[in-house]
């Protein structure tokens, strides 16, 4: 099959995405262009040979499979010492502690994203996105049918959220504010004060926010990663996150979906209506 310039087969059809990227790349790989292309797709830091996880990882994996003990099925949820660690490991951050019921292993973060769509999709749904941000989010939202609502990031603020650009695009339809700190694809990292107004606005509008904390502690200069979920007693929170960008070791795929919420809200959920969910405060 011949492409024309304009994307366009021999036949004069119109060719799938996959051609179009193609044919992008040809444009790319060309030896006559000057400028060379930096990609800020999919970030893996393996393509560098200067960064290597730490020794202790992979002996750590070594022994996990030279003793024979997790060649069977695991539990759908994930391994309990998984679990556990993942929860004590989280815990060092927060006012509270996790407890392995807490933690559900997944297939990387990108699955921890897909179920959260699933666990929050129904008739209706909003969900209300960065923008810019990470693309994912977008097609999981869009195949479990979930309408897509985003909301600025403010470059001249270290692209904070805009707050009252959230509350403008709530509704009693909206399921979930998701906020990625560090950010991708921007590297911004929000101060605690930001992250408290986050929660106290999603407090007020009703609704959880889903945490993207995959570059969680990866952060240049003096301001401190703080996770959202020190907020959990504020609002209910998902926390996303992986081994992939932390530990350099994206093959791996293992990653966690967290219910950061003290107050037990996830677990005493009120039903207003058809369409609408309020959670019980039980925090003193």
């Amino acid at each position: 099959m011949e492409i024309s310039n304009g994307g366009i087969d021999n036949t004069g059809s119109i060719i799938t995405i996959k051609g179009m990227l193609s044919l992008l790349m040809q444009s790319v790989d060309d030896e006559k262009n000057e400028k060379k292309v930096i990609s800020l797709a999919m970030g893996d830091p393996t393509v560098h040979s200067c960064f290597h996880t730490t020794h202790v990882a992979t002996e750590a994996v070594a022994e996990a499979l030279l003793s024979e003990k997790f060649n069977g099925y695991a539990p759908t949820a994930g391994l309990p010492l998984t679990r556990r660690a993942i929860a004590e490991y989280l815990s060092r951050d927060l006012p509270y502690k996790l407890t392995p019921n807490d933690v559900f292993v997944t297939s990387g973060c990108t699955q921890a994203i897909d179920v959260a769509m699933a666990l929050l999709s129904r008739p209706g749904a909003n969900i209300l996105l960065p923008r810019p941000g990470f693309p994912i989010y977008e097609l999981s939202a869009a195949f479990r049918h979930i309408e897509v609502r985003h909301f600025d990031l403010l470059p001249d603020k270290g692209w904070e959220v805009d707050l009252d650009d959230i509350e403008s695009l709530a509704d009693q339809n909206t399921v979930a504010l998701v906020i990625i700190n560090p950010g991708n694809p921007c590297g911004n990292v929000y101060s605690y004060q930001h992250l408290q107004k986050l929660a106290e606005t999603a407090n007020k509008l009703k609704t959880l926010v889903i945490a993207d904390e995959v570059y969680g502690h990866l952060v240049f200069g003096d301001k401190p990663f703080v996770p959202m979920g020190v907020f959990g007693s504020t609002v209910p929170i998902l926390t996303l996150g992986s081994l992939s960008k932390r530990w350099i070791v994206p093959g791996w795929r293992l990653g966690w979906f967290v219910t950061t919420d003290p107050c037990g809200m996830f677990r005493k959920p009120k039903v207003l209506s058809p369409f609408s969910v309020s959670f019980r405060r039980t925090c003193v």
